[in-house]
């Protein structure tokens, strides 16, 4: 069957077993895998090499699109493989090896790694592993559900093993658009004028004589864990509704919108989910991931089109979308994550971008990635690409946290990702702010009434006004200003 997928001759006699194929990989080398937050990440390989590595220690540096599947990561962590990891990842065993200083993680914009690759200000990659649907007649590499970096992987890499996963549909061959833009400084405009422009090849060309090793396999992406959308959810999702109607109204935007962009995880997926109950249509989407409530707009009839760099669903909407792809393939494109997060398209298509905030301050400050300031959760990811470049840059969060022993609004964030420079609309489940065209002092007043918890807001209140005493144009009493954190370190409350 596999010689269906392998339609280069010459490549037939390269088709290995996982456990030869890790064998390539050693000590010390820096390993570019395909996979975008759960999808399209090769699966064998990375598994023969933990297994190996109980017998034959090594150590690489292994970069990939996003975060990983079936429990990479995790199983990679636990066999003191990585030694370095960039640019994203979403696994508590590689977290707490993360946070324990075992493994150097390189927390990147998910735009850039490809670019620092290309210029070499990081080490080149020695070996690129990327699943594939097929690997078409001339030796050009058929991605799976994601693109992520694999592309570039490919063809920057020394060598390239290849995973064909012949439990992926072959009805994914022509969703992708692989495109590289120019090296600089003469580099041209990428020509992305619409989420629907299509301006590169529907595989990765290489160099067909790279290709090391070829394995089969069957195994499938992991599903995501998105829950039911809560009471706070909805209403988050009830204050944009009202506020995007709202810029309707005056004649800021049309009922179309302009493309829309959602970070991953729950809050972000019932977000869009909600707009099936609004008067908005035709919509599109220029984003990262392609979550449930992608498809749930596209069967809604409100959804036009969608770009992305990788399509991530649960195990019911992944059997249903799986299934039925042909139906939606005309609607969809995935894309090189350099594409799909770059600064330049996403400036010039105008997108409404949402991401998720851990914790926002009082000026508008969104911290994305520290717990407490100094505890890696899962990275970055794209929310910097979009949020600086966007039309409008959204962060929705719930207003506390832990049965509301934390408050998501806090006097000084812990840790800056997105500066008050680059934030335009804070949500939380109490209320919106909008801080277009604030000043630090009024766009504390706005968060304050309008974002924080009931349980919290008599005492910001309180810390803003004394900082007003003091003065400053963002003012603040720098000796309390983290002692919400002290408490919660101290205590286990932000509560006083």
């Amino acid at each position: 069957m596999y010689r269906e997928r392998i339609r280069h001759a010459g490549l037939l006699d390269r088709v290995t077993s996982a456990e030869d194929a890790a064998s390539l990989i050693q000590d010390g080398m820096t390993v570019g895998m395909s996979g975008f937050t759960r999808a399209g990440e090769a699966k064998a390989v990375p598994m023969a090499l933990a297994e190996r590595a109980k017998t034959d220690p090594l150590k690489i540096t292994l970069l990939t699109g996003a975060s990983l599947g079936n429990d990479l990561d995790k199983t990679l962590a636990e066999a003191h493989v990585l030694s370095r990891r960039m640019p994203f990842q979403a696994d508590p065993a590689l977290r707490k090896a993360i946070n324990n200083g075992e493994v150097m993680f390189i927390d990147q914009h998910l735009s850039e790694t490809v670019e620092l690759l290309r210029t070499q200000q990081i080490p080149p990659v020695d070996i690129a592993v990327i699943e594939a649907v097929a690997i078409t007649e001339q030796g050009g590499i058929v991605p799976t559900t994601s693109v992520g970096n694999s592309a570039s992987f490919a063809i920057l890499a020394k060598k390239v093993i290849i995973e064909i996963n012949l439990s992926q549909s072959d009805t994914l061959e022509g969703l992708h658009d692989i495109y590289i833009p120019s090296r600089r400084p003469t580099r041209q405009p990428i020509p992305v004028v619409s989420p629907e422009s299509r301006i590169g090849f529907p595989f990765i060309p290489i160099d067909p004589d790279k290709i090391a090793a070829i394995v089969m396999t069957e195994k499938l992406d992991s599903s995501s864990t998105i829950l039911p959308p809560d009471d706070d959810t909805v209403a988050i999702t009830g204050h944009l509704s009202e506020f995007l109607l709202n810029e309707v109204r005056l004649g800021r935007l049309t009922n179309e919108l302009q493309p829309l962009q959602a970070g991953i995880g729950t809050i972000a997926n019932s977000v869009m989910h909600g707009l099936i109950k609004t008067p908005f249509h035709n919509l599109k989407m220029y984003s990262e991931v392609l979550q449930d409530s992608t498809f749930d707009l596209f069967d809604a009839g409100k959804l036009d089109f969608a770009s992305g760099s990788s399509i991530t669903l649960s195990a019911e909407k992944y059997k249903q979308v799986m299934t039925d792809l042909a139906r939606y393939k005309h609607q969809l494109i995935l894309r090189p994550q350099e594409i799909s997060n770059h600064p330049e398209v996403i400036r010039r298509l105008g997108l409404i971008c949402i991401n998720t905030a851990l914790e926002f301050d009082i000026y508008g400050n969104v911290n994305s990635t520290h717990i407490g300031g100094t505890h890696m959760m899962n990275g970055i990811g794209g929310s910097g690409d979009f949020a600086r470049n966007a039309h409008m840059a959204i962060f929705v969060t719930k207003s506390i946290a832990k049965n509301g022993v934390i408050s998501s609004v806090v006097p000084m964030v812990s840790h800056v990702d997105h500066t008050e420079h680059d934030v335009d609309i804070l949500i939380t489940e109490v209320g919106l702010a909008d801080l277009r065209g604030l000043a630090p002092r009024e766009r504390a007043q706005s968060i304050i009434a309008n974002c924080v918890h009931p349980t919290y807001r008599n005492e910001l209140n309180d810390y803003y006004h004394r900082a007003v005493v003091r003065g400053g144009h963002t003012p603040h009493l720098i000796e309390e200003a983290l002692s919400w954190h002290t408490a919660l370190r101290e205590k286990g409350s932000m509560l006083r």
